[in-house]
């Protein structure tokens, strides 16, 4: 297993494959909380794509994966799994927490004796998942149940807002590495303290300039606002600071540092600005793309960088078509080229996927079509039609090689200028061998 390394797929098969038993110190998880909402990645002020649905149903892989479960030969597990299944039934709860429970069996496979996990969830969930791991990492091995509030956000009608988040903290024995964290004390409390010598009301000695011991609530971070400077976008984006204190606290310098739904990248962004080896996993094309531009935005890219799972050769690419299918392959190589795919996979007449960018403070706009089987001139002619009604640009992906009369067709459609007087092709054609040989779009980033 190579560290500084991103996982491209599911973090189930990914974690059964490459990642070795007790070979990671620590793991931090933000997986989704069943909220049954739809995430969107927001692009500028206006268009917004779909990431994930957070919604499980009983269909699809679910039934088989229980059934794994049932048969795993750990007593424990089974109990618990069955009996959330007698008392749920097949509803998406159960469906939820059949997608967790063996991927934290996993988790707990690849964590180090002296290692920690901290799962990150809300009040949908935190109740069950507890249970599950009690019984997979030993109520003994329970640390805390970190309350994390915030602010900011709508206030429901008929309840109190919710706004706060629960991190369920345990480790794998009782040898877990732990460096205590401090937080200021307050101007009172500094105050007090000052006037007694330095020592609180219960005689003992307190250090103002480090702080008090930090507690299990955690007020002191909010949430991140649609202004911050860290904000990518990315739904359910969590802030630098929460991740540095958990890096902090539960792993040392050069230790292994675990999240096998990275998102963005903030795990990898901060394990790696405090010196930490790391292993990204996700299996969203929109989130792995934004995840390498922020590692590089961040200067934070060292050298032996890995991408473990894009396609990098054609065979890989037919492997990748002929395993997950045509609308995988789209999503794909949209975002390889800097696109965001349209999730919406009907007549979509040709909308594959979308490219902005800016010119001065006016936000341009290109659309993906993408053919992995036969093209044709109509093809190029039915991108023009559709540009010239809703878009600056057309790019047309394929994965055959466009005949003469379609690049004739797209020479001729002619070309657009942006307010410097730059000129750009109004039908721009790139094949995926020639993306896949460093070829660019001829457009600004």
């Amino acid at each position: 297993m190579v560290m500084n390394k991103i996982y491209f797929g599911d973090n189930l098969d990914i974690m059964r494959k490459y990642i070795k038993d007790e070979s990671v110190d620590l793991i931090y998880l933000d997986p989704p909380f069943n909220s049954n909402r739809a995430y969107n990645i927001i692009y500028g002020k206006e268009e917004q794509f779909k990431v994930f649905d957070d919604t499980w149903t009983w269909t699809g892989d679910i039934p088989k994966t229980y059934d794994d479960i049932i048969h795993c030969g750990n007593d424990k597990i089974i109990d618990v799994i069955e009996a959330f299944h007698s008392m749920l039934g097949d509803n998406n709860m159960t469906a939820y927490l059949v997608m967790m429970t063996v991927r934290l069996i996993e988790l707990h496979r690849v964590l180090k004796d002296t290692g920690s996990i901290y799962l990150h969830c809300d009040p949908t969930a935190s109740h069950y998942l507890k249970i599950i791991m009690d019984n997979i990492f030993g109520i003994k091995n329970f640390r805390n149940e970190i309350v994390w509030c915030y602010s900011g956000g709508g206030v429901p009608k008929n309840a109190f807002a919710r706004k706060h988040d629960v991190l369920l903290f345990y480790s794998k024995s009782n040898k877990n590495k732990f460096n205590c964290q401090y937080m200021p004390y307050s101007e009172a409390s500094k105050k007090l303290v000052n006037s007694r010598g330095g020592t609180s009301i219960d005689g003992k000695k307190r250090n103002i300039k480090r702080g008090a011991h930090l507690v299990d609530w955690w007020s002191d971070m909010n949430a991140l606002q649609t202004w911050s400077k860290e904000r990518t976008g990315y739904p359910t984006q969590k802030p630098e600071k929460l991740l540095e204190r958990i890096i902090k606290a539960s792993s040392n310098s050069g230790d292994v540092v675990l999240d096998p739904f990275c998102g963005c990248a903030t795990t990898m962004v901060v394990a790696e600005k405090l010196k930490r080896t790391w292993i990204g996993i996700d299996i969203t094309y929109q989130s792995f793309r934004l995840l390498k531009e922020r590692l590089r935005k961040n200067s934070v890219l060292p050298t032996d960088f890995i991408v473990e799972g894009e396609p990098t050769t054609m065979q890989q690419v037919d492997r990748l078509i002929e395993e997950r299918g045509r609308f995988r392959f789209q999503d794909w190589i949209t975002g390889k080229i800097g696109g965001i795919p349209n999730t919406k996979k009907t007549a979509d007449k040709g909308e594959d996927g979308y490219y902005y960018w800016k010119d001065n403070k006016e936000t341009k706009k290109a659309i993906i079509s993408v053919k992995s089987g036969h093209v044709a001139p109509t093809d190029i002619r039915d991108l023009v039609g559709t540009i010239d009604k809703k878009a600056d640009v057309g790019i047309f992906l394929t994965l055959k090689e466009p005949s003469t009369e379609m690049v004739k067709k797209a020479v001729t459609t002619g070309f657009i200028y942006d307010s410097f007087g730059q000129r750009y092709p109004k039908i721009q054609i790139l094949t995926v061998e020639e993306i896949l040989n460093g070829k660019k779009l001829d457009l600004p980033q």
